[in-house]
């Protein structure tokens, strides 16, 4: 008689998936041949997936079938160009069902990219996370008062906003709070003070994600690997590397306002269903922008992403 028992897809690495069951047990599985097929243009198993396995001997498994999934982070997968540049190939997905995503950034050194952060949040609106939350750590440094205060935009569309300071232990009890008993992706440029931050909510958990990533080799057509840190508070957080390059996965053009707060609500009131909102006569959004309704650097990143988007069609055919 088979073992069919319910998981959580803790890791993968080159087509091995590990699977935990609800008593802490962890299965290393494979696909069943007919979910193979089906993983030619998207992955069919991801971190964070819940599936049901069949249970070979006590260490191995397989894959029998994947649960409909709450949220999907994903990203173009280029496999063509310098650097893969070149058009996009297949969906490749990130995290599956996270319950959040934290995005951190320093108030200063380094200066904040919020052109940045607009396309992190984009990809998250896109994901469909439930929570999306910016995290500005280095709150204490003494040039970051006025940096700090540029993400009171954020707070004001609905993203939660949270500072930090590893060094005065700002911030750090809300952190661990958020991360408590939910799947996370937890991400950002690089010198913001991940690690400093992750060792606060939980003594050497910096160095359990970093030891996944240092293990890695990625290049443009090796196999992606990642991997769900289990935190002591119980849930887990999401090792995802390369996140800090997404490529927007599946969203038209003509869909990306769809996925500003700010933007979306207009859309209805311009004169013209297909506008572009960038120099088309009766715009809702262009006459939102007049009037300061709509903050001038976001505006600048839907465009900037509009053209990158345009471009990216543009190239398939």
């Amino acid at each position: 008689m088979t073992n069919t028992l319910a998981g959580l897809v803790v890791q993968e690495q080159s087509g091995f998936f590990w699977v935990e069951t609800s008593n802490g047990h962890v299965y290393t599985c494979r696909l069943r041949g007919r979910l193979l097929e089906e993983a030619q243009s998207t992955d069919i198993a991801a971190i964070g997936d819940r599936v049901q396995i069949t249970a070979v001997d006590a260490t191995t498994g397989t894959i029998e079938s994947v649960e409909p999934r709450t949220s999907v982070l994903s990203r173009a997968q280029r496999t063509e160009g310098n650097r893969g540049a070149g058009a996009a190939e297949r969906e490749q997905i990130i995290i599956a069902n996270a319950d959040q995503a934290l995005f951190v950034f320093a108030a200063a050194q380094p200066t904040p990219s919020l052109r940045m952060l607009d396309r992190f949040l984009v990809i998250g609106e896109k994901s469909g996370i439930d929570n999306l939350i910016i995290v500005v750590n280095k709150v204490d440094l003494e040039d970051a008062a006025p940096t700090v205060a540029r993400f009171d935009l954020y707070r004001e569309l609905g993203y939660e906003v949270l500072h930090t300071s590893a060094l005065r232990n700002e911030g750090i009890d809300a952190l661990r709070e958020l991360l408590k008993d939910r799947i996370s992706v937890f991400t950002g440029p690089s010198g913001v003070g991940k690690s400093s931050l992750l060792n606060k909510v939980q003594p050497g958990l910096a160095r359990s994600v970093r030891s996944v990533s240092q293990t890695r080799h990625e290049g443009l057509h090796t196999t992606r690997d990642s991997e769900l840190v289990k935190l002591e508070t119980g849930g887990y957080l999401a090792d995802t590397p390369g996140i800090r390059t997404l490529n927007i996965w599946d969203v038209e053009p003509e869909e990306l306002d769809a996925y500003f707060r700010e933007i979306a609500p207009l859309v209805a009131d311009c004169r013209f269903a297909d506008c572009s909102h960038r120099n088309e006569p009766g715009c809702a959004v262009l006459a939102a922008l007049a009037s300061g309704k709509i903050n001038n650097s976001r505006y600048q990143s839907y465009c900037s992403l509009r053209e990158e988007l345009e471009a990216a069609l543009d190239a398939m055919y």
